[in-house]
């Protein structure tokens, strides 16, 4: 039998650059905050909203809702396939760090239960700074489900709070996690967007014209998927379907319940980087963002060259990426003009996550405080439950590139926050994974080796599930919920009662029906045709599910 313990509680773009004022980007997102806003969290208390106390749950009967009962599979043949319910994943078993023992699950004892959501990338796809021209050297740069992406958030959200308990131990979920890339192009409408879905509200996933959509799938190029066109672009040719109302449909309001449970927010490039690739606060890129201008199309030499000057980090600064922009001024297509799509700074991503509006189910600033505020950091911890501690990670580069580092200050306050909390168990929580951060990250493996209390680092960043053992503590990296499988990752950490911990990992996916009739294009059926685009889109990578001890798994260790 599980025990668990107790729960605690018409305008130019100068005048539209002008109209975001004195008190920056955020602004545009309300904020504010009043005294007492957050805290410090380096020294972390049970969050105030944490939930009550609640009677020891029975691990569950049925895995229902996760992977390891059903899981979105192909059915038939041909270029484009329909989905539906197929087999579950079921549990592995791993003992790379501590043998397993006959007699722990009659002795076990739950000590800390959470959600991981990560690369969410709630996108504004009219944004005049998005680089879908890159699909003309080939298939990266657009996806042709991304108009869907807040209705597939909302039904993630659905299905988390569809969760009686953790579905390896029936134990009430402490918290949910983010871990980075939540939004897309560094957007204030996208933070905004982000942040009402997981607290709760009304969110329209539009800009620019309120009366049309100005984006590049009703560009007429036929390289994008056009679903209001009987004409035949690349994406028919492989099946797609025609789909009439379609981008209508995804620029409706979508009402959010938000999470009922608390939830913290873990920093990515995607949030605080242009493009996900380029350094913050440039006047060139913050005016073309809120802009009337928007490059539909390039050359494919040059689309080649741009992105390997982004897989290569050569450009981290954004100059060449503004020379091509200049370069091809007569070649964009005017837009409407709009505020909101102006890029925010890690100061405008900290006030709006203390912004009373989203403060939600809790706590408030979702792990931020008026100290990140003050010393410019992104980084922090706090209490999980009792003998549990939470470090949340920011891994990325302010200087521009979409790969990880680790800086020495962080370092060294991580070590600090370590060495104060030996007699804790730690997660820590990151977006970058340890080969997706060159700098600092054998440093951070190391370090975390060097305390056996961390049992585990949870990170995504690389849209591909995979478990890696550290000699002391497990790696869990999660796909992304913008790539096929879309999934999301619940994490529950036992102690055995025998000298081992048991981390149980358990995938699910949105709450949106594994099939679809294309004709529907209601909330649930978008977010079921968001998994579906997302399964047929070309080029897409077939290994982000990972093997099978990459996805529903109980991960032993010893308890130190």
């Amino acid at each position: 039998m599980t025990r668990t313990r107790p729960h605690r509680p018409g305008t130019d773009r100068r005048t539209l650059l002008a109209a975001l004022g004195a008190t920056g980007v955020a602004a545009g997102l309300g904020t504010a905050v009043g005294a007492g806003g957050g805290t410090a969290n380096d020294s972390p208390a049970v969050p105030p909203q944490a939930r009550p106390a609640r009677a020891a749950a029975a691990a569950p009967s049925a895995p229902a809702p996760s992977t390891l009962a059903t899981a979105a599979a192909p059915q038939g043949t041909g270029t484009y396939r329909r989905l539906a319910a197929g087999a579950g994943w079921g549990r592995v078993v791993r003992e790379d760090l501590a043998a397993a023992r006959r007699t722990r699950a009659e002795r076990r004892t739950v000590l800390a239960s959470c959600v991981q959501l990560t690369d969410l990338h709630v996108v504004d796809v009219q944004h005049p700074l998005r680089s879908e021209y890159l699909r003309f050297a080939g298939t990266k740069g657009w996806r042709p489900q991304e108009a869907l992406s807040v209705a597939g958030v909302v039904s993630l959200i659905e299905q988390v709070n569809a969760l009686d308990g953790g579905p390896a131990t029936g134990a009430p979920l402490d918290f949910v996690m983010t871990t980075g890339d939540n939004t897309d192009n560094n957007c204030t409408a996208e933070l905004e967007w982000f942040l009402t879905a997981m607290s709760g509200g009304r969110v329209i996933p539009d800009t620019g014209d309120p009366a049309g959509y100005e984006g590049v799938q009703d560009s007429g190029l036929p390289v994008y998927w056009h679903p209001e066109s009987g004409r035949r672009d690349a994406h028919k040719d492989l099946g797609f379907p025609r789909l009439d109302g379609y981008l209508e449909a995804a620029r409706r309001p979508v009402r959010s319940p938000g999470l009922t449970v608390p939830w913290y927010g873990t920093v990515g490039n995607h949030d605080v980087l242009p493009g996900g690739c380029y350094a913050n606060g440039d006047d060139f890129l913050t005016e073309f963002a809120v802009g009337d201008r928007k490059l539909f199309s390039l050359p494919p030499d040059e689309a080649a060259e741009l992105h390997r000057r982004i897989r290569e980090g050569l450009d981290p600064d954004g100059e060449l990426f503004k020379d091509l922009l200049r370069a091809h001024a007569r070649d964009m297509r005017t837009v409407t003009p709009d505020p909101r799509r102006a890029p925010y700074t890690p100061a405008d991503y900290v006030r709006a996550h203390l912004d009373p509006r989203f403060t939600g189910p809790g706590p408030a600033g979702h792990g931020y405080g008026e100290a990140n505020l003050a010393e410019d950091r992104l980084y922090y911890s706090f209490r999980i439950a009792d003998g549990v501690l939470g470090v949340s990670l920011d891994t990325t580069r302010r200087g521009g590139h979409y790969t990880g580092a680790v800086g020495r200050t962080q370092l060294r306050w991580l070590e600090r926050t370590l060495r104060e909390h030996r007699d804790d168990r730690v997660l820590v929580f990151s977006h970058h994974t340890s080969r997706t951060t060159p700098g600092g990250g054998a440093e951070l493996v190391a370090l975390l080796r060097r305390n056996p209390q961390v049992v585990a680092w949870i990170n995504g960043h690389s849209h591909r599930n995979e478990i890696t053992p550290h000699g002391t503590f497990w790696e869990v990296s999660t796909a992304s919920h913008v790539d096929f499988p879309q999934l999301a990752r619940t994490i529950e950490l036992t102690d055995n009662g025998d000298g081992t911990l048991s981390l149980f990992t358990t995938l699910i996916e949105s709450a949106a029906p594994h099939g679809v009739e294309h004709g529907d294009l209601s909330r649930s059926g978008l977010a079921s045709l968001y998994r579906e685009l997302a399964f047929n889109a070309p080029g897409r990578r077939t290994t982000l599910a990972g093997e099978p001890g990459d996805r529903n798994t109980e991960l032993l260790l010893p308890r130190t």
